[in-house]
């Protein structure tokens, strides 16, 4: 059914709550995952405009991608992992299509009202105009 999962982390603790769902369901199903975090800091969103060095935020979240895709390989699961730079949302559903992805996989904060105001709904966002599936996992509340 699903044969290629995009996975969207975070590079923080939510991604723990959304791993287990999204590494059952492709054990399940066969799938391979696309682990794919977007940098969205100054440098990442215009790395490829002003010809910018990487900062160390993208550095570490590439060594996040790598250690993460290293344990599921660990578990026979098919990894590969992208780091993408810009707007959340946008990346999330470029990289989707471009990969031929056929489920985004995403964690929900509930920030509700106020918080979605500041932070903005990448889900709401990536929902609106995902032409696949999304499974949307609520990260554990601490």
């Amino acid at each position: 059914m699903y044969q290629k999962i995009l996975v969207a982390l975070e590079n923080s603790e939510p991604d723990q709550s959304l791993l287990p769902h999204v590494t059952q369901l492709a054990k399940l199903l066969k799938s391979r995952l696309l682990l794919v975090h977007v940098a969205d800091g100054w440098v990442a969103r215009n790395y490829d405009q002003l010809n910018l060095a990487e900062s160390e935020e993208m550095k570490n979240d590439v060594v996040y991608l790598e250690r993460t895709a290293e344990r599921l390989r660990a578990e026979g699961l098919e990894i590969s992992t992208r780091l993408a730079l810009g707007n959340p949302p946008t990346e999330i559903l470029k990289t989707a299509a471009t990969e031929g992805c056929d489920l985004i996989a995403m964690t929900s904060h509930g920030h509700r009202l106020l918080g979605d105001i500041i932070h903005g709904s990448t889900i709401e966002a990536v929902r609106h105009k995902a032409n696949i599936p999304i499974l949307v996992v609520k990260a554990a509340q601490k």
